[in-house]
C-alpha cells in the first residue's frame, strides 16, 4: 500500500480519537473518556483505534525502529494513564484530586495528535531522511 494512503488513514484515525474526546477543558476530556469507560471497557479500548493502527503498521511494514516504536509506546502509556484515572474515578475519587489543574483545550492542543503522530510515522518510514 502506498505510504501516502497509510499517512491519510493515520490522520483519519487521529481525527476520530480527537473528536470523541472533544471538550472545552482537560477535565471534560477525562470525563468523556470516563463516560465511554463506564459504558464498557471494551468500547473504551476499541475507540483508541490509532493505537491498533500503529501496531498494524509496525507489523505489516516490518518497521520496529525508534520512531515507530516511539509512537506505539507513547500511545500505550497514554491509554495506561487514562485507565488509571478511569479506575480512580470509578472508585468515587473526585476529578480535582486526580487532575488538580483544569487546562482550557484550545484548537491546537485538541488536535496536536493529528499533526504529531502522522508526521512521526513519515519519519519512521524515512520520508524526510
Amino acid at each position: 500500500m502506498e505510504i501516502l494512503t497509510l499517512f491519510f488513514l493515520f490522520i483519519a484515525f487521529e481525527l476520530f480519537e480527537s473528536n470523541w474526546q472533544k471538550a472545552d477543558t482537560l477535565h471534560g476530556v477525562i470525563l468523556n473518556n470516563f463516560k465511554l469507560y463506564s459504558k464498557s471497557i471494551f468500547l473504551f479500548f476499541i475507540c483508541h483505534m490509532s493505537f491498533y493502527y500503529s501496531i498494524y503498521l509496525s507489523i505489516t511494514l516490518n518497521n520496529f525502529g525508534f520512531w515507530m516504536s516511539s509512537i506505539i509506546i507513547i500511545k500505550f502509556l497514554d491509554i495506561a494513564f487514562k485507565l488509571s484515572m478511569m479506575k480512580k474515578l470509578s472508585q468515587g475519587i473526585d476529578i480535582m484530586e486526580i487532575m488538580p489543574i483544569n487546562i482550557k483545550m484550545t484548537l491546537v492542543f485538541r488536535y496536536f495528535n493529528v499533526i504529531i503522530y502522522p508526521i512521526t510515522f513519515l519519519f519512521a518510514m524515512e520520508i524526510f531522511l
